[in-house]
């Protein structure tokens, strides 16, 4: 163990380690229940997207711990999820074959990106009120969804979204109650909040008849193996060209989701240099890609770095050890999946919800005084839960940043890549208007 993960250099020891890599797990372990769950709606069996997720989980997390040798886990990335299912598949109306081909190709370009330094320099490219724009608003869209699964808010006879006037009553009342538990959960900083929240709301769910016993085997699933359809992809140009968008989205949330990750968990550790690097990135970059591209192989969505290793990070763990523990503890859950599979998603919403909370922090950090900077933002997030799309977000994010900061006449604040991705998405809406 010494000589794998260097404990004294970093001053902790096995069971230091351990015990973080529960925390972690434990923090972490709703993603095994929420994400079938999501990748169920385009139509995956949700046994099969569970046994995908446990194993890439876990092969992306072994990679993390001992060929970067950080306590930072691995799993499949909420928003990521959200964009697979209900953007592509539901939104765009694409098969799932065509959306795990999407991570797939995204997967191989990390691995060269990362092995050619670009995904490191292409990160300050990109200008930080839109990273946080879009962090905040894939917060508010899960939240949305979770919202919008457990029946609490529903479409009124306009088509606009409502408030269900049941909403004190069965699956609903139930995902209240749990977002109530999870919050409290969350205020008293018990570690592992949002599963054990999601536990009790499930447990609660017994006698309203709102959970059921999903039955089936405690033996795991066959996950998929190499499902993709790269004919549908080449069916036609839109096709082609929706597809190009795509790949290039989920390259942009996993990017800064998992750059931003690793340097938000690294502060905590105490391991960043003086020069604002961090040792090891690439080769946590490169866990991030491989567990990314085995994944789509298996059958689930982006795999990516999770924020909840700072609960392990917390508890002391400083090496790859603490993330070796987290990847057996995957492994361990493939055997329960008729457990997870029982979880309602009046149970899921808590979760989904509190995320969201999570992740719409970024947001105090705009600039809302500058327009150039606020009103971009602003769209981007507004449009992700307004259309239901997050691509559509970054879209109108984008384009309007370009044109307010011409206007402002800083057109140097104006990216190399934001020109380009700007011209992809002018493209996209000629296609549109063509077509």
């Amino acid at each position: 163990m010494e000589k794998v993960f260097k404990l004294k250099e970093h001053n902790t020891d096995v069971r230091t380690e351990i015990m973080a890599g529960i925390t972690t797990f434990m923090t972490m372990a709703y993603i095994l229940a929420v994400n079938p769950f999501i990748l169920s709606q385009t139509g995956m069996e949700f046994g099969r997207v569970f046994t995908a997720t446990a194993i890439s989980s876990a092969l992306a997390c072994v990679i993390m711990g001992l060929y970067a040798n950080l306590p930072f886990a691995l799993s499949a990335g909420m928003g990521l999820n959200a964009l697979f299912s209900y953007t592509v598949c539901l939104g765009m109306g694409y098969s799932w074959h065509w959306a795990l081909s999407a991570i797939f190709v995204e997967g191989m370009i990390f691995v060269l990106l990362t092995l050619t330094h670009v995904r490191e320099a292409i990160i300050t490219s990109i200008p930080k009120s839109l990273k946080e724009g879009i962090g905040a608003g894939v917060g508010l869209f899960i939240a949305y969804i979770g919202l919008k699964n457990a029946g609490i808010i529903i479409a009124d006879q306009s088509n606009l979204t409502a408030l269900n006037p049941q909403w004190f009553k069965g699956a609903s009342g139930l995902a209240m109650l749990g977002i109530v538990i999870t919050a409290a959960l969350l205020i008293k900083k018990v570690k592992g909040a949002l599963l054990i929240g999601m536990i009790v709301t499930t447990i609660l769910g017994i006698p309203f008849g709102v959970t059921t016993y999903a039955g089936g085997s405690f033996l795991p699933n066959a996950p998929y193996f190499f499902e993709f359809a790269f004919d549908e992809i080449v069916a036609s140009p839109r096709s082609i060209f929706d597809f190009a968008v795509i790949v290039f989205t989920f390259l942009y949330f996993d990017l800064f989701d998992t750059v931003g990750t690793l340097i938000a968990c690294a502060e905590k550790t105490g391991i960043v240099k003086k020069d604002g690097s961090i040792p090891n990135a690439k080769q946590a970059l490169m866990a991030d890609a491989i567990g990314t591209t085995a994944g789509s192989v298996f059958g689930t969505s982006t795999i990516t770095t999770f924020v909840e290793s700072s609960a392990g990070v917390a508890e002391g763990g400083r090496t790859g050890l603490t993330t070796i523990t987290v990847g057996a503890l995957f492994l361990i859950s493939l055997f329960l999946e008729p457990l997870f599979g029982s979880v309602p998603s009046a149970a899921t919403a808590p979760a989904l919800v509190t995320v969201g909370v999570l992740m719409i922090t970024p947001i105090r950090n705009i600039d809302f005084d500058d327009y150039s900077e606020g009103v971009p933002a602003f769209l981007t997030i507004i449009f992700m839960i307004c259309a239901s799309s997050i691509s559509d977000g970054i879209m109108f994010g984008i384009l309007s940043f370009v044109i307010l900061k011409l206007v402002a006449g800083k057109r140097k604040d104006i990216s190399a890549m934001i020109w380009i991705v700007s011209a992809l998405f002018l493209l996209k809406i000629i296609v549109s208007i063509v077509s």
